[in-house]
């Protein structure tokens, strides 16, 4: 099996071919094939083509109901929206 090093959204990721990776947020329609860069790969090859699986954002449903002050906790936080990706072919 072949292995690349592909930089995506500011970070690495080690794939291989039929990998399914989630990366942060790239702009392309859902299934669209994209190329990427190999930062690193087994071999000569420089390209990587990946088809975008999904769009999404991991989401918790919170249920609020009439309830005491006491130990009461509100809940902050960000979560970053991600795009699924499926590696087709390194090179």
């Amino acid at each position: 099996m072949s292995h690349a090093v592909i930089r995506a959204g500011g970070k690495q990721f080690l794939v291989e071919e039929g990998q399914t990776i989630r990366v942060p947020s790239i702009e392309a329609d859902t299934g669209s094939s994209i190329e990427l860069e190999a930062l690193l790969s087994t071999g000569d090859r420089e390209k990587i083509s990946a088809t975008v699986v999904d769009h999404g954002r991991d989401q918790k449903i919170v249920v609020f109901k009439k309830k005491r002050r006491k130990q009461y906790k509100r809940t902050r936080g960000h979560r970053q929206n991600y795009t699924t990706l499926k590696i087709d072919s390194i090179g």
